[in-house]
């Protein structure tokens, strides 16, 4: 008893002081026995500031360090844009752009001598997918949609609030390859399932594609759209951490719960483009709902492969719609060396494929959907331009969520409860009001891309041309999109 006293006659302060240097000495032991990091090893205990900087360097830069232009891969400025749009606040800054327009590859819209008045507005047309070739065609509302995220990939309440946001939007939410789970229904919105490599969602007890859970997913979906690639990592198959892996998201997906969801670097049973073809039709004919492909771009061997094959077999088998992805795409989980080098950007990927369909004198068939960091309605007014019909963001779609690019999505430990399953975490999420943000956000940039395509003399944004856009070249000066990519000439054969 008298030894209890004797500890607490000493003051706080110098308790703590006790352990601070018991904890020193131990931190010293470790640092000087372990043989990993060289530092450690010579710098005991003051080596460890080396990797506390390093760690919280990625926080501080965005704060205090970049400009409002300056950071990877989306900088404060576009950041700032997206939360603005998704509260319904105007678009409005003071004083002149802080974007530079004389860097390469800048985007420069051709403003009409005689803008259009507000009674020459028309509203945007909703465009068919499938028509003529499927039994239940799909007619999209929205320009703008929700690109694949797995529920598994993002958190309960993130994929709940963008059904429901997408509903009252209009616009479609993707499956991601994670298979379709109830908060992707709950709010009654489009759905487009995804089908990846390991067949998530609609696999046999095999891991093939079920033509009995085709069928069962049917009614609830929109379209299916089979993913040979993404722009985050084009030749991996998509990776979910065994933290993520948890009994609900390992029952929806068909796989064991606790340990790594890892897909297939491609379907096992689509190895050319002929075998493609045959699955698109096949699975259109099962289901009587429209058949797309996503894909990022490396080359134009796939493209043109696709087009002869179409026009030798015939238009009926032809997919309903293409998903381009950039090589800049990616939410999720991806090795560095994939996502930093393979695959051509958007910029380059989109203008090709567009030209090959129309040589090909397939462009009235096939859909076009764009992807790849247009977060913006000034990118994704320019893929209109380019050719295609829709866009699609996800991203976008997680800054209106309220991420904050922390960069810890596979970490399982994201701040703003949008790719974590932590509980705790998830409750910074509230759905009630994040839904209101991703529907502000898909009807915001649907307003501005009309607004740019009115500037341009457009009635709407689906009239927007390669010639209403110019491109920045490395000589300071731009260039007209349709004389970089002048409009090709079809193939009188194929049409």
């Amino acid at each position: 008893m008298s030894g209890i006293m004797w500890i607490i006659s000493y003051g706080l302060g110098t308790l703590v002081g006790f352990a601070l240097i018991a904890t020193l000495v131990v931190w010293f032991v470790q640092d000087v026995s372990q043989k990993k990091h060289a530092v450690l090893r010579n710098f005991p205990v003051i080596g460890r500031l080396r990797y506390f900087f390093e760690k919280q360097g990625e926080y501080f830069r965005q704060y205090f360090f970049m400009n409002d232009r300056e950071e990877m891969p989306f900088n404060r400025a576009t950041r700032g844009w997206v939360y603005r749009l998704s509260k319904s606040e105007a678009g409005i800054i003071g004083f002149g752009s802080t974007a530079n327009m004389f860097e390469p590859g800048a985007i420069l819209f051709v403003n009409a001598p005689y803008p259009v008045l507000e009674e020459g507005m028309r509203p945007t047309p909703s465009l068919v997918i499938g028509e003529g070739y499927c039994r239940e065609p799909f007619e999209a509302r929205s320009v703008v949609n929700i690109s694949g995220m797995s529920y598994g990939a993002i958190s309960q309440p993130a994929v709940r609030s963008l059904s429901r946001g997408a509903a009252k939007a209009g616009c479609w939410l993707d499956t991601g390859e994670g298979g379709l789970s109830p908060y992707h229904l709950e709010g009654g919105c489009d759905i487009i399932m995804q089908i990846g490599t390991a067949k998530y969602g609609i696999r046999d007890e095999q891991g093939g594609l079920s033509p009995q859970r085709a069928k069962e997913l049917a009614p609830k979906v929109k379209a299916f759209e089979i993913k040979l690639s993404q722009g985050a990592k084009p030749g991996k198959g998509g990776v979910l951490p065994a933290a993520k892996v948890t009994e609900e998201i390992a029952r929806i997906r068909g796989i064991p719960a606790g340990r790594d969801s890892i897909s297939p670097n491609r379907h096992t049973d689509i190895a050319n483009v002929e075998e493609l073809l045959d699955k698109i039709a096949w699975l259109r004919d099962l289901t009587g709902k429209p058949v797309g492909v996503k894909t990022a771009i490396g080359g134009w061997r796939f493209i043109n492969e696709l087009a002869e094959a179409v026009n030798r077999r015939g238009l009926a088998c032809a997919p309903d719609f293409l998903a381009i992805d950039g090589g800049e795409g990616g939410s999720g989980a991806a090795p560095q060396a994939l996502a930093d080098h393979m695959a051509l950007p958007i910029a380059e990927a989109l203008p090709r494929v567009i030209d090959a369909l129309i040589e090909s004198g397939l462009r009235g068939r096939i859909r076009i959907i764009a992807a790849g960091k247009l977060v913006t309605s000034a990118k994704a007014a320019w893929a209109l331009c380019t050719g295609a019909d829709f866009v699609n963001t996800a991203r976008g779609f997680m800054f209106a969520l309220g991420c904050i690019q922390a960069m810890r999505c596979h970490q399982n430990t994201c701040p703003t409860g949008v790719t974590t399953h932590n509980k705790r975490l998830q409750r910074g999420l509230v759905v009630a009001e994040k839904f209101e943000r991703v529907a502000h956000y898909a009807m915001g940039m649907n307003r501005e891309i009309d607004m740019i395509a009115h500037s341009c003399g457009c009635s709407h944004g689906r009239e927007l041309k390669r010639e209403h856009v110019r491109i920045m070249q490395a000589s300071g000066q731009s260039i007209a999109m349709n004389m970089l990519y002048p409009y090709p000439e079809p193939n009188s054969k194929k049409v």
